[in-house]
């Protein structure tokens, strides 16, 4: 079995230019560069692109103070594709700043997200939902600069629900069911909240609370679901996401339903398979790009000093009508 290649070093690039270690570290990291001569920073240059050197995490972090990983904590739970298009968001404006972004599902089984804070020698720890304040300092003992909580999501996420409801109530609804995802997901704050703001909104039209239903990503489920609201007068269906309001659509179709003649769905997170559903899904849309791109501005801030500013809900949920309600 062939051995494996060694590792190139600042050595090696010193060597091949000509030059000293210390210059190549002042060339590479841009400290005092000036004084170098041109032609002296070019041969540096050319020899590590030659050798396709690549500095140690460890001594990019020692040449700057800190190190350019940014730690995203994700509670374990099944990741959708709203979840997955946010963190795609964040990782390309992170990029931007010259960070690189790493997930970590921060779950009961997995390692002390403190453990793999200091492992990675992280200088910012970020997270979907809030850390609490013996979490935070536990990270800053790790090692990060800036631990970043979100702000309360809760006014977002019921905003997500009210609009839903909103929706369906205004379209002549008055009995109203709530999807919920069947996996750990259902656990989540983020679901809860949603629901909470589908109630609301049924509060305050002097209506009932939405009739909820656990329903898995199947067509037995989505049938049981609907069978039962049917049997219950319920014509308005708000989904946790849009992966559940298709699995209702089907369910729908199999109890013989029209939609959204019997029975009209709203889902969200606006995923594209939504938009050729039969019938087309009407959803709520979120900003994500712009979700990441405050997040990513409120850490390069962070690590500058200042105080990270976020906005409010920087998500701006809205209602995208289409067919199925």
């Amino acid at each position: 079995m062939a051995r494996p290649a060694k590792r190139v070093t600042s050595e090696d690039v010193a060597r091949v230019a000509g030059v000293s270690r210390t210059t190549v570290s002042f060339v590479l990291n841009g400290k005092d560069a000036w004084s170098i001569p041109e032609e002296t920073k070019q041969r540096v240059f050319e020899a590590a692109r030659r050798l396709e050197y690549r500095p140690r995490a460890s001594a990019r972090a020692l040449a700057a103070g800190r190190s350019d990983i940014v730690l995203l904590a994700v509670p374990d739970l099944p990741i959708g594709e709203g979840i997955s298009r946010f963190i795609e968001e964040l990782a390309a404006a992170l990029a931007g700043h010259g960070l690189t972004l790493v997930t970590h599902l921060a779950g009961a089984h997995g390692r002390p997200l403190p453990d793999v804070c200091a492992t990675l020698e992280a200088s910012v720890v970020t997270a979907l939902e809030s850390f609490s304040p013996e979490m935070a300092a536990a990270l800053q003992r790790a090692g990060a600069q800036v631990v970043l909580p979100v702000l309360d999501s809760s006014p977002a996420m019921r905003e997500i629900g009210r609009l839903q409801a909103a929706h369906l109530i205004a379209r002549g609804h008055t009995r109203l069911g709530y999807a919920l995802p069947a996996d750990l997901l259902s656990q989540a704050p983020m679901t809860r909240h949603r629901l909470e703001g589908a109630a609301q909104a049924c509060a305050d039209a002097c209506l009932n609370p939405p009739a909820v239903a656990d329903v898995s990503l199947d067509v037995a489920s989505g049938t049981r679901a609907a069978a039962d609201w049917r049997a219950g007068s319920v014509t308005g269906i708000c989904a946790f996401n849009d992966e559940v309001a298709m699995a209702v659509l089907a369910g729908a179709r199999a109890c013989g339903l029209s939609v959204p003649g019997d029975m009209a769905v709203v889902g969200a997170d606006d995923i594209p398979v939504g938009r050729v559903a039969a019938p087309p899904l009407t959803t709520v849309a979120f900003d994500l790009h712009e979700a990441g791109r405050v997040r990513a501005d409120a850490i390069v801030a962070g690590l500058a000093g200042q105080e990270p500013q976020l906005a409010e809900s920087p998500i701006g949920p809205r209602l995208i009508e289409r067919e199925s309600a």
